[in-house]
């Protein structure tokens, strides 16, 4: 298998190929499960998307390559348009514009919004658009700072989903909380990545006094650039 070919190695009959196969081992939806899912933003998902801090977007690039990005901002800042629209400000991030380069490619889009203490999530499919429209870049301006575009979903199915990831994980539980400390910084760990890809042949060696630099800058940049 080359380098730029990721597919699964063909495991022979251990691989599940259609959904067919996948429905002979799990059966079909039934009950609520099948029937919740509904073409609009009811009141339940206005409220939920209200009061929801925190959402992952999932892309979709024109070359089928897929990419998930976490976008977070005080609850309410996801606007609802109407009960098939919702809009979502981008934004200054690292401009690599993952999520809206894909956007651009293929206007399909997933959405799942988390609440901090809630354990069920609301999943969000639709199509999307990069708009710079200037009255609602406006009201999605934060001390004073317009985002460059937002993102703009026509909402073609909305359903609540259960809690069982949650409960499984303990994410909010604080008696599960990791300690930071159990890895090394963003920096540092980012660096050593580039180090190892760049230079395969040996560990990577780093300068401590420039992760802490860099480290500086990235608080910094937290500190002035959130907007």
């Amino acid at each position: 298998m080359s380098d730029d070919s990721r597919e699964i190695r063909d495991e022979g009959d251990w691989i599940i190929r259609d959904e067919a196969a996948l429905r002979a081992i799990f059966g079909e939806a039934d009950g609520g499960a099948a029937r919740k899912s509904i073409p609009f933003l009811d009141k339940h998902c206005r409220t939920f998307i209200g009061l929801a801090p925190f959402l992952c977007l999932g892309t979709f690039g024109a070359d089928g390559r897929a990419d998930v990005s976490p976008r977070g901002d005080q609850p309410g800042f996801v606007q609802i348009l109407d009960d098939r629209t919702l809009a979502i400000p981008d934004r200054p991030g690292n401009n690599r514009l993952d999520s809206l380069t894909n956007i651009v490619g293929n206007p399909q889009v997933g959405m799942i919004f988390l609440i901090p203490g809630f354990e069920d999530t609301l999943r969000v499919n639709g199509k999307a658009v990069l708009t710079r429209d200037p009255a609602l870049l406006r009201t999605m301006a934060v001390n004073n700072r317009e985002p460059r575009v937002a993102i703009k979903v026509a909402v073609e199915e909305a359903f609540l989903h259960c809690a069982k990831a949650f409960k499984r994980s303990r994410l909010w539980d604080p008696t599960a909380q990791v300690d930071r400390k159990t890895m090394p910084s963003l920096v540092r760990m980012i660096m050593e990545q580039i180090a190892e890809a760049e230079n395969r042949a040996q560990p990577p060696q780093l300068d401590d006094a420039l992760v802490t630099s860099y480290e500086c800058e990235v608080e910094e940049d937290y500190r002035k650039n959130l907007y």
